[in-house]
């Protein structure tokens, strides 16, 4: 990815700059040109794909990118041309979710092309772009929003139907760089876990959205229930339905329920789809489940 050495430099160097005494000046003039030039890249690209889905969640460790992965692998395998996009800069995990990593993304004239995860489904994370997956990104907060923007206005997706945008975390500079850098997205999904502490953090996300104007395209109870792989039987062991008391208090739309099933981090880890042949029907179920409602959400009654 070009422009990415976090080495700094003299505003004026390399320039030509005869030291007239306004070169702050020039230099934030300039950095205002490279920034709208970046969007109307970026809005180009976008013009291209008919849907845009943000996926966040208040806090970390409830299986937000699971859900995007497995999302996006239902939405492809209906037919749709799919692109994912993992923005969590320090925890990107979907190249290990989609069966990707250690690729690497091609060279394009105008930026650089996605990595095929399947014939319908298309692959974009910082975790390519380093050296190793165990390498940390020991960044500060302006050169991890300057990245996040590069990331997401380098890449020629091409024509989709879907791209769906694995955020990080939380209601940080990340979600809110990308947030406001797709200002036109269909909305977001946001995911939560069933027991108080994760849904406290969730209403937060929906007044981030509400606060950036974003339209809420639902929310999404993960892990809720246990799926026994010996017996079938689901125990709701974090309790059940908190999500959709939460989502009916916020005014907002609920996607559905994903159980807990034990096979998922298994798939997970081998990069296979969880919503695949080899998938426990449960989950599989769930995951067509969810990405038909998302389907009917954001597609205008006809």
């Amino acid at each position: 990815m070009r422009d990415m050495d976090p080495t700094p430099r003299h505003p004026d160097e390399g320039s030509g700059c005869s030291g007239c005494g306004t070169a702050g000046t020039c230099s934030a003039t300039e950095a205002q040109m490279q920034a709208q030039l970046q969007q109307v890249r970026l809005d180009d690209r976008l013009s291209h794909i008919k849907h845009q889905i943000l996926v966040m969640s208040g806090k970390g460790g409830v299986g937000k990118s699971t859900v995007s992965a497995s999302l996006a692998w239902s939405l492809a395998r209906k037919g749709n041309q799919v692109g994912l996009l993992d923005a969590d800069l320090h925890g990107p995990t979907i190249p290990l979710m989609t069966g990707v990593v250690g690729a690497r993304p091609v060279a394009m004239p105008n930026g650089i092309g996605p990595v095929p995860a399947d014939e319908n489904l298309w692959v974009m994370s910082m975790g390519f772009l380093t050296r190793s997956a165990d390498e940390p990104l020991i960044w500060r907060g302006p050169l991890r929003s300057s990245a996040l923007k590069q990331l997401v206005a380098d890449v020629e997706w091409g024509d989709l139907d879907y791209l769906i945008t694995d955020l990080p975390p939380g209601t940080g500079d990340e979600a809110l760089t990308v947030a406001q850098a797709m200002h036109d997205a269909d909305g977001v999904i946001i995911v939560s876990t069933p027991q108080e502490a994760s849904l406290s953090d969730c209403r937060k996300a929906i007044n981030f959205a509400h606060a950036l104007e974003l339209p809420v395209v639902g929310v999404v109870e993960n892990m809720s229930g246990f799926v026994c792989p010996h017996c079938g039987k689901e125990t709701p062991i974090f309790s059940t339905g908190g999500a959709q008391r939460m989502a009916e208090e916020m005014e907002v739309r609920y996607l559905g329920a994903i159980p807990l099933v034990p096979e998922v981090v298994t798939l997970s880890d081998r990069g296979k789809p969880v919503v695949g042949e080899d998938a426990p029907e449960a989950a599989r179920n769930a995951f067509a489940a969810l990405a038909e409602a998302v389907i009917q959400a954001v597609t205008p009654p006809s």
